[in-house]
């Protein structure tokens, strides 16, 4: 099952990503590692100061889909309408 490609907009975007990264039990470190990406990143989104690239946000697709329904709800809850 294919969760569609994430739709979220700042200031969304950074609770988003908190949200997926504590949905799968990783400090920003590790959150990062397992994109790979950088620390800094993870933690510039999350305070709002940037927002994923569409690599990036490739990449977080895959985790989406990888969660299976808890990744298409947390989705869901954060999609821009």
């Amino acid at each position: 099952m294919l969760i569609p490609r994430p739709s979220i907009k700042q200031p969304q975007v950074g609770k988003f990503i908190r949200e997926l990264r504590l949905e799968t039990k990783l400090t920003q470190e590790q959150f990062a590692a397992h994109l790979g990406l950088t620390y800094s990143s993870i933690n510039r989104w999350e305070n709002g100061h940037s927002q994923p690239s569409p690599l990036a946000m490739q990449k977080i697709e895959v985790l989406l889909n990888s969660l299976g329904n808890r990744g298409k709800d947390l989705l869901a809850k954060y999609s821009a309408n």
